[in-house]
């Protein structure tokens, strides 16, 4: 063990790391709080400390009166350039994806949403607000913003699939650019509540501007992804030359 490593986090990583090589399946209950204490000699409350850290990353799934599960695996999603819809990157994980409108409404541009999408105060906003779901258990609440002039109406149908499918097929608006701000967040009481998740739990908060090639403002988002169910995978390409 690292001297540096508290024994909660080492008992936490060689737990974690029995997960990920598969020693311990999805679903499997995995020893007790006692047996663990006995494995690695240390007083239940270490082991507890690890126990919880690893269900609060969304590692392990705690059942009352049935004991300590390995949770399934967490929703993988892609920074990276992609024109893979979120279906997809969910399906090729074996996983049942699904899109649900919460709210479709036109309000007028706050002072926020003027700087956010360049336009003027008042504008004609629609407000468009999800859910997103794999395997019937949600990992995204959405809300996302586009102006009335850049796509009028859209309907329950093309927010419930891929909106920016529909902004290229149905309105002629292509997305050129997207610039993504990320960090962390805890839940409040709506975002829980779409979330099925207990109010304060950590989770990734994504504000996204999409751009036309004019640099037109096209689209503006807030999202909030469950942290014990979601991770990102990010790809860097880097030139064969060397730069300066």
């Amino acid at each position: 063990m690292d001297k540096k490593q508290s024994l909660h986090t080492h008992i936490k990583n060689e737990l974690l790391s029995r997960i990920k090589n598969s020693t311990f399946q999805k679903g499997e209950k995995i020893p007790t709080e006692l047996e663990l204490c006995k494995e690695f000699d240390v007083s239940r409350t270490t082991v507890r400390a690890a126990l919880n850290q690893l269900t609060l990353e969304g590692y392990l799934e705690r059942v009352q009166g049935r004991g300590t599960f390995v949770a399934d695996k967490k929703v993988s999603q892609t920074l990276s350039q992609t024109v893979k819809r979120y279906i997809d990157q969910i399906e090729v994980q074996g996983k049942i994806a699904e899109i649900i409108l919460i709210n479709l409404s036109v309000i007028p541009a706050t002072t926020s949403l003027q700087a956010a999408l360049n336009v003027p105060l008042n504008d004609p906003i629609q407000k468009i607000e999800r859910v997103r779901k794999a395997n019937n258990s949600p990992t995204q609440y959405e809300i996302s913003y586009i102006p009335w002039n850049v796509a009028p109406g859209i309907t329950k149908e093309q927010a419930e699939t891929s909106l920016y499918k529909a902004l290229k097929n149905d309105f002629h608006v292509s997305i050129a650019k997207t610039t993504e701000h990320i960090e962390i967040a805890l839940s409040d009481e709506t975002t829980s509540y779409y979330l099925n998740s207990e109010i304060g739990l950590p989770c990734f908060y994504i504000e996204t501007v999409a751009d036309n090639n004019d640099g037109d403002k096209i689209e503006y988002s807030q999202s909030y992804f469950r942290g014990d169910k979601t991770n990102f995978v990010i790809e860097r390409y880097y030139p064969d030359k060397d730069e300066e």
